[in-house]
């Protein structure tokens, strides 16, 4: 009988040589772990956490804990979640949180309550979608998608901080605040402006790059005076199309199961529901001893 086995290894590149091609054989659904591993390669990243579930030498799932304490988990079954639990446990590790589709995200935090003792509490929650054929909105704004420039990087800080202040995403606002764009989320995005005829610029989108074949629209965010006027779905198409041409095979993104407005944008310009994604954060007992993730 074939048997289950998490590796773990603190070496991204022999992540990468190993799992590479699972994590791009469904690029859609692995996007969070993707571009998060692809940012643990770079200098500097800092120490991490990287796994693969194999059963007989065929990888069936990675998980990978960050520097910050941020446990990424494709997806798992009940049974395979709880053994991660375990072997994370045993090992003296302690997530400050984790993020995966809303099943394993769920299996997770039940399985390391059960293990450490610790109390999970759901911070987040959001459909990923998935392009299927590109429409453009209707009726169309005018004036015109560009790519922002250097010179625009103050205006791109300030609107990505109104978008975190909007969303209560203080990990971000904090990391702006303190300088370290880099180390934000926003650090390695590729961003367009939607421009008025006259060049003012009114709506935002960024994407990531192209990574086993997969971009991520993130974030979309137009400020408050500019909405109702159709920005916001003229720069997401043209982010999109953008994101075709230069050769994705997948072009996903996140939206809130609380903005009904954005939803319903995204499915008229053609991404279709491809599933569920959850994060949970959990709060230790002083009489846990694992080790701080970092």
């Amino acid at each position: 009988m074939l048997t289950d086995h998490w590796h773990l290894t603190p070496d991204v590149e022999d992540l990468l040589t190993r799992a590479g091609d699972f994590l791009r054989s469904r690029p859609a659904l692995h996007t969070t772990p993707l571009t998060d591993i692809e940012k643990l390669r770079l200098p500097g990243a800092g120490p991490s956490v990287l796994g693969r579930l194999e059963t007989g030498g065929e990888v069936r799932a990675v998980c990978y804990l960050t520097p910050r304490g941020r446990l990424g988990v494709t997806p798992l079954t009940a049974d395979d979640a709880g053994a991660l639990a375990a072997r994370l446990a045993a090992d003296g590790h302690s997530p400050a949180q984790v993020v995966a589709d809303r099943d394993t995200a769920g299996a997770f935090a039940s399985a390391w309550r059960e293990h450490t003792g610790a109390t999970p509490e759901l911070f987040w929650h959001t459909h990923l979608y998935r392009l299927g054929t590109l429409t453009p909105p209707r009726p169309h704004p005018e004036g015109r998608a560009q790519v922002a420039g250097a010179a625009e990087r103050d205006l791109v800080v300030a609107w990505c901080r109104e978008f975190c202040v909007e969303v209560g995403e203080q990990p971000s606002i904090d990391l702006i605040d303190a300088g370290d764009w880099t180390r934000s989320r926003f650090g390695d995005r590729h961003f367009t402006f939607w421009r008025t005829p006259d060049g003012t610029p009114v709506s935002m989108a960024a994407v990531t790059s192209v990574t086993g074949g997969m971009v991520r629209v993130d974030p979309v965010y137009t400020p408050a005076r500019h909405r109702g006027h159709g920005n916001a779905g003229a720069v997401t198409a043209a982010v999109s199309r953008a994101a075709l041409h230069a050769g994705a095979t997948d072009v996903v993104l996140y939206a809130d199961p609380a903005n009904p407005t954005s939803n319903a944008l995204y499915q008229r310009l053609g991404y279709v529901r491809l599933t569920d994604c959850a994060g949970y954060r959990f709060a230790y007992d002083v009489a846990y001893d694992g080790q701080a993730a970092g």
